[in-house]
């Protein structure tokens, strides 16, 4: 009876976590409006760019129906495992999140934002190959 106990402890504690919207950096994370001007920048309250994150970031505005934007999702997904720890990846959804991408001017997709600690945001307009992604880390969020 123990042991069953135990196990179904486990299990719970196993399959329970993930369940919430955490800062992970290795794998993707998904924003709304409101996570945006917590995590990233209120642009609300400020028209001064001042990043809130703790970590670079590189942000991927993108719809499901865009072809270029399903191609950069899998670059994305190997970029925040390879460079877990050092860097965020995060996605909004422009078709969900219209009031976001219309508030920052994004009219082309995909869109990357690619935003070091400190300094303004670069950003990079279709689908473009991972090395040019990793060329921007390397060179905007002084990431090696």
């Amino acid at each position: 009876m123990k042991k069953i106990l135990i196990l179904i402890v486990f299990f719970f504690a196993l399959f329970s976590e993930g369940n919430g919207q955490k800062e992970s950096s290795a794998t993707v994370i998904h924003l709304t409006n409101e996570q945006f001007k917590k995590l990233v920048f209120n642009y609300e309250v400020s028209k001064e760019w001042k990043y809130l994150g703790n970590k670079p970031c590189i942000i991927d505005f993108y719809a499901d129906w865009c072809g270029p934007c399903r191609m950069m999702s899998p670059r994305l997904e190997e970029i925040a495992k390879e460079y877990s720890g050092k860097l965020i990846v995060y996605k909004v959804d422009t078709d969900k999140e219209q009031q976001l991408s219309a508030s920052l001017g994004i009219q082309s997709l995909p869109t990357l934002l690619f935003i070091p600690q400190n300094g303004k945001p670069q950003g990079s307009l279709g689908a473009i190959p991972k090395e040019s992604v990793v060329k921007a880390i390397h060179e905007v969020l002084l990431i090696n």
